[in-house]
């Protein structure tokens, strides 16, 4: 991650111009914290923060520039994730997830015309997409898909009951995953991109959550028609590893980070104020804002070693593959998304009653909700386990015998 650990920069939205992503992603975070509290009280869709993203073009990124995007990389999208995630979490994860689609897109259509007119299309109209990974009785493991890809009279339609698809009502599209076809195994999957005019949603089931609440997660039957050449022609056994679990790692991680840091600012803001009402004594809760701060200082650190490692890796197919690049990358989810918690409940310590009340300045409720999704989103015990599975194959490396 680029940014630089700065608690007491305000956020500014004069002065914008569309060749500073920095400036345009703090005016888009900006209007988004206007409006943070409101979307999270009513569980409804972060409209205004996604208006000024789109108006500041930062959903198009990703895209490259012959087809009409910015062609940034996961680094600077990060950035833009942090800045958010301080903000509003809902909308910070919103964007990531937004983003883990346009990656893949983008890395793995291969030549097809059709989605290459979706990205162009996407970077004209500023198009949200949603994701759609989770499906009936396999809940949360995205590696095994139930409904197939049914191809009859030169096209393609897909039924599926999707236990999750964020902000599923409010996107202009989705990107889901699928069996294959009816003779395929559950793991035979791919990857189809849809846009809005090409599906119906039939709710579910709703979403009355702790946290994250204006993500919007309901449950959907989704209903989708389409061409052959909106499948990406790559495997999703392909894609999920070189692509989806790297992006989401990290820019979900980025976000957490956000959400983390505008905790520690927080309690930054509550020591100075107790510190000048008590003639400079530090308050009780000092030492937790000090371990605040280093955890946060550990976890940007953390989230940029692992965004070097996929840097260094990200075009050869070989490495991003073996068990050490994705044992490294689950296992950054896992870590951030703990010390993502724990910096939240250090700033909470740190501000005291002040942090617990929902009505005051300093309060740190809302940041705690949401962050305490992190270990539940691909829960952390499944990943653990199944780390441990895979590393049972394998002998233990002689570094770590020696």
């Amino acid at each position: 991650m680029k940014a630089t650990l700065t608690i007491d920069d305000p956020v500014r939205a004069a002065d914008v111009t569309l060749s500073d992503l920095r400036a345009r992603a703090r005016a888009a975070a900006a209007v988004a914290g206007q409006y943070a509290s409101a979307v999270d009280s009513a569980a409804r869709f972060p409209a205004e923060a996604f208006a000024a993203i789109k108006a500041q073009r930062l959903l198009s990124i990703m895209v490259p520039e012959t087809l009409g995007g910015e062609g940034r990389g996961i680094g600077e999208a990060s950035d833009v994730c942090y800045e958010l995630g301080q903000a509003c979490a809902s909308s910070g994860m919103i964007y990531a997830m937004h983003n883990i689609k346009i990656a893949c897109l983008v890395r793995h259509m291969g030549r097809s015309a059709a989605l290459e007119r979706l990205l162009r299309r996407l970077s004209a109209e500023q198009l949200l997409l949603a994701s759609s990974t989770t499906e009936g009785q396999s809940g949360g493991n995205v590696r095994s898909s139930e409904a197939p890809v049914q191809h009859h009279d030169g096209g393609i339609t897909l039924e599926r009951r999707a236990s999750v698809i964020s902000y599923g009502a409010h996107a202009d599209g989705i990107v889901t995953t699928a069996r294959r076809s009816a003779e395929a195994a559950p793991s035979d999957q791919v990857l189809v991109a849809f846009l809005k005019s090409d599906y119906a949603l039939s709710p579910l089931q709703g979403w009355s959550t702790l946290g994250m609440r204006g993500t919007c997660s309901e449950g959907y039957i989704l209903k989708a028609s389409g061409t052959p050449d909106q499948i990406l022609p790559e495997p999703y056994e392909t894609i999920h590893a070189q692509t989806m679990v790297p992006y989401a790692h990290l820019l979900w991680g980025s976000v957490w980070t956000g959400i983390a840091a505008s905790a520690t600012g927080r309690a930054q803001a509550f020591m100075r104020q107790a510190m000048r009402q008590g003639n400079g004594q530090l308050p009780p809760g000092a030492p937790h804002f000090t371990k605040a701060l280093s955890s946060l200082r550990a976890l940007r650190g953390m989230l940029a070693t692992a965004m070097r490692a996929y840097e260094r890796v990200k075009g050869d197919s070989k490495a991003l593959a073996s068990l050490e690049f994705q044992s490294m990358i689950t296992l950054t989810k896992v870590e951030a998304s703990e010390l993502a918690v724990s910096i939240v409940m250090s700033a909470l310590r740190a501000c005291g009653l002040s942090g617990y009340r929902t009505d005051s300045e300093f309060s740190v409720e809302r940041h705690l909700r949401d962050v305490l999704s992190s270990p539940l989103m691909i829960n952390n015990e499944r990943i653990l386990s199944n780390l441990a599975s895979s590393a049972l194959l394998t002998p233990l490396p002689a570094s770590l015998r020696e």
